[in-house]
């Protein structure tokens, strides 16, 4: 795996500027890859790597720059927690880590970038250089995949049988009788005009 310098950067260009979750990213990343038995995500080990997320924000795009992992690969799954946190697993080996930052980092940041003045910036500085103990919590974790969470091709592909979408990867609701697709079965984020 590249450096941790080497990693800030590509995820920096990705994500489209430095702050502070993507040093928090790139480090959950190589942390908890390694805790896995990961060593080259991107290459020998891109089969066996997956990754869920539990927050929409900027350490996602790092994770994703650091693993290789993606939601389009179908090896990234976000979990809309709003928790700062990933869970990294080995496919082959089942072996799994849930890492989450410490509330508490935000206010160490003082301790490790004092002559930082702007919050954010002695934020971003700190994380650099934070011990992992202190920045991150570790769990080892169970995480069960249903088959048709896995990477590759599609399981099925089913026809609504109310608007006629295809819906793929066993994510069809059966409701009255009737196969539907999320939308029809009322989990529509749109409103038709």
């Amino acid at each position: 795996m590249e450096s941790f310098e080497e990693l800030l950067e590509v995820s920096t260009r990705i994500h489209g500027h430095i702050c502070a979750g993507q040093v928090i990213g790139v480090r959950m990343a190589m942390e908890g890859l390694g805790r896995v038995g990961i060593d080259d995500p991107k290459g020998k080990d891109r089969k066996k790597t997956y990754v869920l997320v539990e927050i929409d924000r900027c350490a996602t795009d790092a994770i994703q720059s650091v693993t290789g992992c993606s939601l389009g690969k179908r090896s990234m799954r976000w979990v809309d927690h709003g928790v700062m946190a990933a869970t990294f697993v080995n496919l082959d080996t089942g072996k799994a880590v849930r890492v989450t930052a410490r509330e508490e980092s935000r206010e160490l940041a003082k301790k490790y970038a004092p002559q930082t003045v702007e919050k954010y910036q002695r934020q971003l500085d700190a994380y650099k250089v934070m011990p992992l103990d202190e920045l991150f919590s570790f769990q080892d974790v169970e995480v069960t995949l249903k088959e048709c969470e896995m990477p590759g091709r599609p399981i099925r592909r089913v026809e609504c049988e109310e608007c006629g979408d295809w819906v793929q990867d066993c994510r069809e609701v059966i409701q009255d009788g009737k196969t539907l697709c999320r939308g029809c079965a009322g989990n529509r984020y749109y409103k038709e005009l």
